[in-house]
């Protein structure tokens, strides 16, 4: 809807989406290889391709995405900062779909807890974590990424007409990475090692992400606003 009110080539989203899924998956999976259990995956490199036995880390997912859309704004002579603001208004609603199935996996849960909505992950990978309601931390992340989507799109059909360029993406880069960095304190360590940190690598990564929202923002603020929506003058 964005690229037809725009009057962008509906093909390109064909091509988008193919860029995004390849280079999502391929950051994600480095990411977890990298940032979380590089010991594991270096000394059994075939277990790298075993997407299946799980292993996906948002951050490295962020870190595809910026490539992958960067190859695709450098083939399609777009601008690159245009490309991760309108790619900027999806991807929350897609993180909000990821929480949740990490909630039907019982997976990436919080904290023991006695308040009244916790959760008995009875599928929880190990077992001494099935015993004992948790802090349902997907539902937290899941649904703050859910009400960053909503102010986003609104924010976008509302300042279309004089939208400055970065707005969105700076937004969604401060906003959803200080709402991951924050829900990290319920959530139990994914890994064994970061259970002594003082902040877990989830927060450590969101911490750059964060400060580039910042920037960006102030960036965008001394930009001219642009007039993306197309579909007036062709009234």
């Amino acid at each position: 809807k964005v690229f037809k009110r725009e009057c962008i080539d509906q093909k390109l989203t064909d091509d988008l989406f193919t860029y995004m899924f390849i280079f999502t998956i391929l950051g994600a999976r480095l990411g977890q290889v990298l940032f979380y259990e590089p010991h594991f995956y270096f000394t059994h490199p075939l277990e790298i391709l075993k997407i299946w036995h799980g292993g996906l880390a948002s951050h490295g997912a962020a870190v595809g995405i910026f490539l992958g859309l960067y190859i695709f704004a450098r083939r399609h002579k777009k601008p690159y900062i245009w490309v991760l603001d309108r790619i900027a208004i999806v991807v929350p609603l897609a993180g909000f779909f990821i929480r949740m199935g990490n909630l039907m996996n019982s997976e990436i849960f919080g904290y023991p807890t006695q308040l009244p909505w916790g959760f008995i992950f009875v599928r929880a990978m190990e077992p001494n974590l099935r015993f004992g309601p948790h802090q349902p931390t997907q539902i937290y992340e899941g649904h703050a990424y859910l009400l960053i989507f909503i102010f986003i799109f609104r924010y976008y059909k509302k300042h279309r007409t004089h939208l400055k360029p970065g707005t969105l993406f700076g937004f969604f880069s401060l906003m959803i990475f200080s709402a991951r960095f924050l829900i990290e304190f319920l959530k139990e360590p994914q890994e064994i090692w970061e259970k002594h940190l003082l902040l877990d690598m989830g927060q450590m990564l969101s911490i750059p992400l964060i400060l580039l929202g910042i920037g960006l923002l102030i960036w965008s603020s001394k930009q001219v606003p642009v007039n993306y929506d197309k579909s007036l003058s062709k009234k």
